[in-house]
Formats: C-alpha cells, sequence, structure tokens
C-alpha cells in the first residue's frame, strides 16, 4: 500500500501495517501489524518452519493519527489544550493533576466526526464478523505516536480497555483511550523522558480479545531484566486477564529458558517458581473486567504448562530475531481454546541501552540482619527516609529522597517514584509497574516484600540493598557502602585462565559478564541452605517421618535424643516449605537442579565445575530435620564429610539425588558444560566408589563429554598424586583444608588462624608438586581456595608455577587480573 493512502485514512487493519508505521499508529499497534502480517506469512508458506513455532497473533485494526488530530480540530479542542499546557508547571503535582484533569474532560466531552464514527463502526462490525460474531469482545488499547521506542517504554502509562462488546461502547472505550494520553502518570512520563506533549498522537488498535480470564496471561522479556544477561526467556505468568502484572497487584509464576538449548532441541526450564496468585481479572456479565479470586488448590499449581512455557520462549526467540533487538512481550492464553497469542512487543528498554564496557559493583558490609526482603530490581543501594504511602491520592506528601513504601504501584504513582531514593512493594514480580518504572529511571527497588508496609514506619532511616542478587534486602539505618566501576575494554591477557567461585545462582548472571573463563567452582551448599532448606534425608524419609511408628524407628536408628514432638515439628515445616510438591525428594531434585542450572548457563558455553556437597556435620544439622540424621562429632572439620558420605547407606540417598539433580541439568536442560567434582576424597578407594555410583547413574567419565574432577585438599591427594589421577581427569585445589591438613590446625579455630596461611613454604611445596604432575600428565590444575582471592602475592606465585586456572570470588576478579598483569 502506497504511504500517501494511508496518510489520509482514518483507520488501518493490522495486515496493512509494519513496523515503518509508528509516526501514524504508534509502536504498540505498528509491532501488532507488523506481526499479524509477517507471521500470518510464514504460516502460509511451504516453509521449512512448523507452524506451532510461528507465533499467533489476534486480528484488529488501528485509528491513525489522522484520526487523532481530526478529532481534536473537529471539536476545536487543540488550540484550548496548548492553551491549558502553556500554564503548566511540570514540576508542581497540583499543577500536573489539573493539567491532566481539564485536558481528560475537554475529549471526554467532545463528539467523534459523523465520518470517522461511521469509519470505526464499519470496522467494528467487519471484525465481528471475521470470528463469526454479530459483536465481537475486543480489546482497545492506547498506542502513543513516541510510545514503544528504545529508552522509553510507556509501561501502564495510558489505559486500556478489556472485553468491550457493542457499538457504543466500543466508541466510548475509544474515547477514553485517546483522552487517556493525559493521565498525570503520561504526562510525568513524557516529561521525564523529554517528549513533546503536543506533538503526541494517540492510536487506538482495537483487537480480538483472547478468553485469558478463563486461561492466563503475563509478560516474557528476551533477556534477563535486572542483568541484561542475553541468553535467557524471562516469563511471568498469571491466571486470567494480565493487567493484574504490570499493576503489580500479584507476583506472578516466573520461569527462566536458557535460549541456547532450547535451539538444539532440550527443554531447558531452568528456573521456575511459584508466585502469589490469590486473586485474578475475569469477564464481567455486564461487560468490562473484574475481581475473582482463585480457588486455593488452583494457587499451588502453575499457571502454565511446560509445553506452554517452552512454546512462549521459542515464540520470543523468533519475535527478538525478526526485531533484532531484545524484546518485553505481552501474551495470553485462551482457556477455552487452548491457543496461546502474541497481543504486544515492544524493545526491552533498560538492559539493552546499556554499553557493556563497564561492570558496576555496588559493596555493603554489614552484620546487621535484613528486616524486610523480597525480590531485587537492579543491583544499586538506596538510602532515605521510609515513606509508607498506601494510595495514589496522597502522593503529595511525598519528597525527593524518601523511600517509597506502599503495597503496589501503578502508572498513577510515577510524578513520585522519579523524585524516590527507593521503592519497596508488598507485592509484584520482576515486571510489575514498580519494577519496570525503577529499572528505567535506575532507582533500586524491592517487589513482593510482603509485609513491608505493614513492618516498616514512615521516619524510619532504611538501606534498600539490590547488590547481592535476586534476593533484595531492607536494613534499619543509612548504612555506608562502597560503588566501583571497572572498565573491561581494557582486561589484559594473561597465561593463565581466570575462572569464578559462585555459590549463589542469583549471583551468577551478574557475575558472567567479568572477565572470566568459566566458574571454577559452583558450590551446591548456598542452594542446599537457601533455597532448599531442608536436609535431603528428612525429604527421602518425609512419608515415614509422618507416621509415628516409622518415626520411632528412624530416631532409633539416627539419634534417639530428638522427640516425636520435635518430629512434628520437623514435618509440619517441611510441608509449608514445599507445599506444592508432592513428592518431596521431587522437590529437593528440581530446586537443586535448577540452582545448578542457572549456574551453569550463565556461564555456558565455558566450563562449570560443581562440586557435590561439602558440608561438614555440625552445618547440615542446622537444615530442617538435620538434628534427626546426623551425629555430633567432637571435629566436623575432618569429620564425616565429602566423599564418605556418598557411598554410606546412611546418606547415599541423598548423594543419588544430587546425581539426579545433575543428570537433569545435564540432559534435559543441555548443560553439558557442567564437569563435576569430588571434595574430600581421602583414598583411592573411596575416589572408586563414588565414581561407581555416578557411572550407575549415568554419570560416567567421557561420556558425552563429562569430565571428573577430584579437590586437592588432603595431603593424601598429593602423595598419591599419580594414583588420584589415574582415576579422575584432574585435580582442583582446596587450599584453605589442604594448608590446614598440613599444618595441623583447625581452620575454624580463630586462635590459630595466624599460623594457618597458604603461603607457608610447606603448603608452596605441596602446590609446585601438584601442579608439576598434573602438567606432566595432561591434566587439568586449578585452585579455587580462599588465598588468590585474598593474596596477590600468592596468585603471583600460582601463575609463576604455570597453574592452568585461579577461581576467584567475583569481587576480587578485576583486582587480581590487574595485579597478575604487572609482571606479565
Amino acid at each position: 500500500m502506497d504511504t500517501n493512502f494511508k496518510t489520509i485514512k482514518y483507520i488501518l487493519w493490522f495486515d496493512e501495517i509494519t513496523k515503518k508505521d509508528i509516526a501514524l499508529v504508534g509502536g504498540k499497534n505498528a509491532s501488532l501489524g507488523e506481526m499479524y502480517s509477517r507471521f500470518g506469512e510464514l504460516k502460509n508458506q511451504n516453509s521449512k518452519t512448523k507452524k506451532e513455532d510461528v507465533p499467533n497473533v489476534p486480528n484488529g485494526f488501528a485509528l491513525t493519527a489522522n484520526s487523532y488530530w481530526h478529532f481534536l480540530k473537529f471539536n476545536k479542542i487543540d488550540v484550548q489544550i496548548k492553551e491549558i499546557f502553556s500554564k503548566f508547571n511540570p514540576n508542581d503535582l497540583e499543577s500536573l493533576h489539573q493539567t491532566g484533569l481539564k485536558v481528560r474532560n475537554l475529549i471526554l466531552q467532545s463528539e467523534f466526526p459523523i465520518d470517522l464514527e461511521q469509519e470505526i463502526l464499519d470496522a467494528y462490525r467487519k471484525l465481528s464478523a471475521f470470528y463469526g460474531q454479530k459483536y465481537t469482545d475486543v480489546a482497545i488499547r492506547s498506542s502513543a505516536t513516541a510510545e514503544d521506542l528504545k529508552g522509553a517504554s510507556f509501561a501502564g502509562a495510558m489505559e486500556s480497555y478489556l472485553n468491550i462488546k457493542g457499538d457504543k461502547n466500543v466508541l466510548l472505550a475509544i474515547k477514553k483511550c485517546i483522552s487517556s494520553l493525559f493521565t498525570d502518570r503520561a504526562i510525568a512520563y513524557r516529561e521525564a523522558k523529554g517528549f513533546d506533549h503536543l506533538k503526541i498522537a494517540l492510536s487506538a488498535g482495537v483487537l480480538k480479545m483472547v478468553r485469558s480470564d478463563v486461561g492466563s496471561s503475563g509478560v516474557m522479556f528476551t533477556l534477563d531484566t535486572e542483568t541484561g544477561f542475553p541468553n535467557i526467556v524471562l516469563i511471568n505468568s498469571i491466571y486470567g486477564l494480565g493487567e493484574l502484572i504490570v499493576k503489580g497487584r500479584i507476583t506472578p509464576d516466573e520461569f527462566f529458558v536458557f535460549k541456547p538449548t532450547l535451539q538444539e532441541g532440550f527443554k531447558p526450564i531452568i528456573v521456575k517458581n511459584l508466585g502469589r496468585k490469590n486473586f485474578k481479572y475475569v469477564y464481567s456479565k455486564t461487560g468490562g473486567i473484574r475481581n475473582a479470586v482463585v480457588p486455593s488448590k488452583k494457587q499451588l499449581e502453575f499457571s502454565l504448562e511446560e509445553k506452554d512455557i517452552l512454546k512462549l520462549a521459542k515464540w520470543a526467540m523468533v519475535i527478538e530475531n525478526h526485531y533484532g533487538t531484545p524484546q518485553d512481550i505481552e501474551w495470553a492464553k485462551d482457556g477455552l481454546t487452548g491457543e496461546l497469542f502474541i497481543v504486544q512487543s515492544r524493545p526491552e528498554t533498560v538492559q539493552s541501552m546499556k554499553g557493556k564496557t563497564t561492570y558496576e559493583e555496588y559493596q555493603l558490609k554489614t552484620t546487621q540482619k535484613p528486616i524486610v526482603e523480597g525480590i531485587a530490581v537492579g543491583n544499586k543501594i538506596g538510602v532515605g527516609k521510609a515513606k509508607i504511602i498506601q494510595s495514589a491520592s496522597n502522593i503529595t506528601s511525598f519528597r525527593q529522597g524518601d523511600v517509597l513504601v506502599t503495597k503496589m504501584t501503578d502508572p498513577d504513582w510515577v510524578p513520585i517514584m522519579r523524585l524516590a531514593g527507593a521503592i519497596v512493594t508488598d507485592e509484584g514480580g520482576r515486571v510489575c509497574h514498580a519494577a519496570i518504572v525503577s529499572r528505567e529511571l535506575g532507582i533500586p527497588c524491592i517487589v513482593g516484600a510482603k509485609k513491608a508496609s505493614k513492618v516498616l514506619k514512615t521516619g524510619q532511616a532504611i538501606t534498600v540493598d539490590c547488590s547481592s542478587g535476586f534476593l533484595g534486602k531492607v536494613f534499619l539505618g543509612e548504612l555506608k557502602y562502597k560503588k566501583q566501576e571497572f572498565n573491561l575494554k581494557t582486561s589484559p591477557q594473561l597465561p593463565l585462565k581466570i575462572m569464578v567461585n559462585i555459590g549463589s545462582p542469583d549471583a551468577a548472571f551478574k557475575a558472567c559478564s567479568l572477565p572470566q573463563d568459566g566458574a571454577g567452582l559452583a558450590r551446591e551448599e548456598f542452594i542446599i541452605a537457601e533455597k532448599i532448606k531442608v536436609h535431603p534425608m528428612a525429604l527421602y524419609h518425609f512419608e515415614n517421618l509422618k507416621s509415628p511408628t516409622m518415626a520411632k524407628a528412624i530416631l532409633a536408628k539416627n539419634n534417639p535424643e530428638v522427640s516425636l514432638e520435635e518430629v512434628k515439628k520437623i514435618v509440619k515445616k517441611i510441608e509449608n516449605i514445599t507445599i506444592e510438591h508432592k513428592d518431596k525428594k521431587e522437590y529437593f531434585v528440581k530446586e537443586l537442579a535448577e540452582g545448578i542450572g542457572q549456574i551453569a548457563c550463565a556461564f555456558f558455553p565455558k566450563p562449570v565445575i560443581v562440586r557435590f556437597s561439602d558440608f561438614k556435620t555440625n552445618e547440615y544439622a542446622q537444615l530442617i530435620g538435620g538434628s534427626i540424621f546426623e551425629p555430633k562429632e567432637e571435629n566436623p572439620m575432618i569429620g564425616w564429610r565429602g566423599a564418605s558420605r556418598y557411598y554410606d547407606e546412611r546418606f547415599k540417598p541423598a548423594f543419588l539425588m544430587e546425581c539426579d539433580a545433575i543428570k537433569r541439568a545435564r540432559d534435559v536442560f543441555g548443560l553439558k558444560n557442567i564437569k563435576l567434582m569430588i571434595p574430600f576424597c581421602r583414598t583411592i578407594e573411596e575416589g572408586e566408589k563414588v565414581l561407581a555410583i555416578l557411572k550407575e547413574k549415568g554419570l560416567e567419565r567421557g561420556k558425552d563429554g563429562l569430565e571428573i574432577y577430584v579437590m586437592c585438599e588432603i595431603p593424601s591427594n598429593v602423595i598419591l598424586i599419580e594414583q588420584f589421577l589415574e582415576i579422575f581427569d584432574g585435580m582442583s585445589i582446596g587450599s584453605n583444608d589442604l594448608t590446614q591438613l598440613t599444618l595441623g590446625l583447625d581452620r575454624d579455630n580463630g586462635g590459630l588462624s595466624h599460623i594457618g596461611d597458604e603461603r607457608n613454604m610447606a603448603v608452596k611445596e605441596l602446590l609446585k608438586k601438584i601442579i608439576k604432575v598434573c602438567k606432566e600428565k595432561n591434566k587439568y590444575c586449578g585452585i579455587c581456595g580462599q588465598a588468590p582471592s585474598d593474596f596477590p602475592d600468592f596468585a603471583q606465585f600460582l601463575m609463576q608455577e604455570g597453574i592452568e586456572s585461579i577461581s576467584l570470588n567475583p569481587d576480587t576478579v578485576i583486582k587480581t587480573i590487574l595485579s597478575l598483569s604487572k609482571s606479565c
């Protein structure tokens, strides 16, 4: 269709619109038209692309910018709007409110020109006939001509109207859409982004409703919204219509899907987090939508099946590839037909705009316990006085630098959000309104903090910490913190590999942006202690623990000192934590596989060395149910730990669950970059026993490229190094344990810490031998102990000896590289 013809039309159908038509129909409608046209063509072509891999988009039409200007001029309100804005003071909240109110009233009191009204009604009837109905149900969505551009999302700034049916209702909803160009939040947002209020037009999109009110809906991003990690699709999902997600009134289910192995045919849903979906939006019988309670049983189920998660992730990749830039996508599942649809796609406006040449790091060191925790948005730290505000009608009391604390935000809160030192909300997920706007404004924010607005008090000085991964923390007082920025462009080349030690999966997506060659140590302990929280044997024996008779037998065998009353309390705690899992063993495997998967995909395809669990008995006893299964030892540091547990019948079932988690991460998620490491392996015989168990579980050395290393942390590992290297693919030095056992001390004894130094000559002699023999045998040799992170001279020594890799704590990577480069 030629451009001239487009410019005089008041309405364009989606199949007439392309992505080049933003000036005519706004970003939202241009994208809908582009997808409807392009993906419709793909479905009709005899191409190699499977039809199910091509996104579905509902049909519809858009009122053009011409219709907007025609409406204003016909009613002679264009001049009046200009006059109103001539008196607007953007720094005065009351002026903002009055300006928006006056303009909206002008629009709502105006009439459609007869020619425009007739064209709208003709198009609506044609759309209804397309779907075999007299008056079909439609969504009427606002699309501003400056909207959905890179750097500006306009998230929720204008209104959408759902379940609209009938001529009069369609006309009224379109008029309301036009007036929503001048909501307080839309005006405030344009001010913040530098747009001219009088040069932007509103294009109302009219599209067939997807019956997600009896299905599910949500938002997905083609990167991680917090770190910009590009290799995942982040999907948020709820029951019912999707308005609740952006409004932040509910905490959605959350899924991460790993793109590279999804393309290879694996099923890499590496994270599945259950949200708090206690209510939903559904159709109202009189038109529009209403609130409905989600039944308790459904709240404990995921709102999206695995096949749908994978299909949506594939569609997200298709859309991202089509546009050539990361996308923010809305989707809906029709509960009547089971079909999935894409109902919007726009450029992601925060992470994709950031340059990747610098690494920004915030550090807060405190021994305080947080008083509130939730989902961290961004990686910054903010301080200020808490301001509890429960309603947008009270925002005039807010002052610049205050920390906004509320149940949730919606677009009406934008005028004060840009003034906030930080934001904390009780509800919401990573793609709720508060999260989206906070990212764009660069403000630290914690969402889904549950009872923050009740726990915190107005006037309290607080620190909002989003610097330590996905868990955001609020501390009392204005705590001091450090901010550092590193230039990644100038990272020098070294004669060894720099790897990273990772415990928390939540930190992996950020750590992988450092100059590194993979993860030299991925610890299971953090995942087990922080995500799982329950002793694996308590999960394995859960059904037996519920029975007093069976519980008595377990206690008699393991720890008679624990009472049946204590067991009851433990069972109750496990039930609360694992409420969505009938099979408690599956809970352990799922959570561990996802934690390991998150780390492995962050560094993919670089190697990630996963160390099997290495808790001591006193540490395992701290887990829920641990008191039942753990013996008391005088010196746990050199007690029942590492390899000696894995073949022991008292712990072997737990080790087999660890194996199942590794298998899932490698075989289901497709993360073949995972390598394995056996800790605290005292003898060759122990090593052989563990390797035999791994082989039985399908984790065989050499199969599918699997390498299995042994931790070198006991003098026997060094004395018998040749024999150990015959059964293992290499060694990773645990310098902490090797030092204590070489020098005959307990590293938990603070009074002897001045002796336990890895730079001791006896320890260095052992290290020289380890590096030398590994090189001679052409076996992997790295170090994952603390010493290279703490002592630059020790790292220099290892480099001079020719070690293959040094694995460091993330916060020491840059400084160690710079230090080592001085002697290269």
